[in-house]
């Protein structure tokens, strides 16, 4: 098969168990083909041939718990050390972990491998890649699996098996304290917080950072590792996920409960009063930590926030930059802002991947809760709660988001022409105008007939799919939204309008 197909924009996604009618196409031999241009890509684009060349070129591979991670990851060990270079096996790990094996000095990897699908099904896996300078890019994956052929040189390396969570853990634990600015050895002494772990890789992080700190982790489930996900899918943009963990905040009374995706790259809490505090709340209060540390500070989002969003982070003196979805667009954009000479500390996405400017630009969900513990020991002394930082964030009163299916072959082109006639019909109606800040899609403000909201149409990131979501302050005013928008959808054969039809009906 053509190596092409796995890329998942900047990563490397495929299915790597046969399930069902689906034919895994993520196969250690096509994994150790990948390795191949992984070392061409080091060589070519990171100037690493001369160190290559001397044997002295270092890999990092470390795995969640997906089922197909050892022989996938075995096959990268055997292709890599085939060509002649130094691999460390990490073992189970997650991917900021993996990304700081480029950063912590007793590793010193020229690069790293993490091997994950993130959330989705058992079935899928697939390979993060990061060297010293960040995580890769779209046009770096193109660049490997275009030049997975032949290897640059044969001759034999080595492998040592290691471990970096408990590093990873001390250095969180070592900043947490800063944070802080305490020396305090247990400055968690006294806050119950529970951890969900969704059986993915994240559990290490009850144990090795809220334990140490003196945290009581009672109650805290699915931390082990176990690839079929048994209990939910391990997602903080889930609502059954996030259920579980409501719950056992609430069956506990828990200070905090904390949820991570399989990899630990996204996280989402839980306050004591059951308060779910993802997508718009969770950016609401990063971003409330991050201007109280950096006043007027930038703030980069993907497009589908809230309305109320771009109002509360306005209100407490921050400016929202709405941009491409897509977490590696989100942090691009502000690595540019920031190149420019605009002061942008944090970029988000609503499925929870955030990476800080002071945090390598990386996208760490573990990270993300270390900012959230280092203020509860202040949040106690003023007898506040999480949830009361952001009570000033309106949130609406309805919300929904339809996927339609792009039947034609064309499908990038025909989707897009969909968004562009999609203009031209708003600007015949009344109660709609064009929102002209958004970089995707069409992002439309909806008021009179049609209540106080505003509607999105996108083309999904890596799926045939148009996605629409729409929101309204007044109860029943989406429906007169969708009822509008039917009238222009219809025209377009080549859409799957099923979605639509069956919230119409309701």
């Amino acid at each position: 098969m053509d190596l092409k197909a796995l890329q998942n924009g900047s990563d490397i996604r495929g299915i790597a168990v046969d399930h069902e009618e689906k034919t895994a196409n993520l196969t250690p031999a096509q994994v150790g083909k990948i390795a191949v241009g992984m070392v061409h890509w080091l060589r070519d684009e990171k100037h690493l041939a001369e160190k290559h060349q001397l044997g002295k070129l270092k890999i990092g591979i470390g795995h969640d718990s997906r089922i197909s991670a050892d022989r996938l990851k075995q096959a990268l060990i055997d292709s890599f050390v085939e060509q002649n270079v130094e691999v460390l096996d990490f073992g189970l790990a997650t991917t900021p972990a993996m990304f700081m094996a480029t950063q912590f000095s007793h590793y010193d990897c020229d690069a790293a491998i993490m091997i994950t699908a993130s959330h989705l099904p058992y079935y899928f896996n697939g390979l993060k890649l990061f060297t010293k300078s960040g995580g890769a890019e779209k046009s770096d994956i193109a660049y490997i699996l275009t030049h997975a052929e032949q290897p640059a040189l044969q001759r034999k390396g080595s492998v040592r098996k290691t471990t970096i969570l408990d590093d990873y853990s001390a250095d969180l634990t070592d900043k947490i304290r800063k944070g802080m600015k305490t020396t305090e050895e247990k400055p968690l002494a006294g806050f119950h917080i529970i951890v969900d772990a969704g059986n993915g890789a994240g559990g290490f992080f009850a144990e090795k950072v809220l334990a140490t700190l003196g945290a009581d982790i009672t109650g805290s489930q699915f931390l082990e590792p176990d690839g079929m996900f048994p209990n939910h899918i391990p997602n903080p943009d889930n609502k059954e996920a996030m259920a579980s963990i409501q719950q056992a905040v609430l069956k506990n009374k828990a200070d905090l409960g904390v949820i991570f995706d399989t990899d630990v790259d996204r996280s989402a809490i839980v306050d004591a009063s059951g308060e779910v505090i993802n997508r718009n709340n969770l950016i609401a209060v990063l971003a409330t930590i991050v201007l109280e540390e950096f006043p007027g500070s930038s703030i980069v989002t993907n497009s589908p926030t809230s309305s109320h969003l771009k109002d509360f982070i306005e209100s407490i003196g921050g400016k929202q930059v709405r941009y491409i979805s897509g977490y590696r667009n989100v942090i691009n954009k502000m690595i540019e802002l920031n190149e420019e000479g605009i002061d942008t500390q944090l970029a988000i996405e609503t499925s929870g991947h955030a990476a800080f400017k002071e945090n390598y630009f990386l996208d760490d969900g573990a990270y993300v809760i270390a900012k959230i513990l280092m203020l509860l020991p202040r949040l106690k002394n003023e007898g506040t709660t999480i949830g009361e930082l952001i009570s000033s964030l309106k949130q609406p009163t309805e919300t929904q988001e339809l996927r339609f299916e792009i039947l034609a072959s064309n499908v990038r082109e025909y989707g897009e022409q969909v968004v562009r006639d999609l203009s031209g019909f708003v600007n015949s109606q009344r109660g709609m105008n064009i929102d002209p800040e958004n970089h995707e899609g069409i992002r439309v403000n909806v008021y009179d007939d049609y209540g106080s909201g505003w509607f999105l149409l996108r083309m999904s990131l890596h799926e045939p799919l148009l996605v629409l979501q729409v929101e309204n302050d007044q109860a029943g005013m989406n429906q007169n939204v969708l009822e509008e928008l039917a009238s222009f959808f219809e025209g377009y054969k080549q859409l799957d309008l099923a979605r639509l039809h069956e919230a119409l009906s309701k």
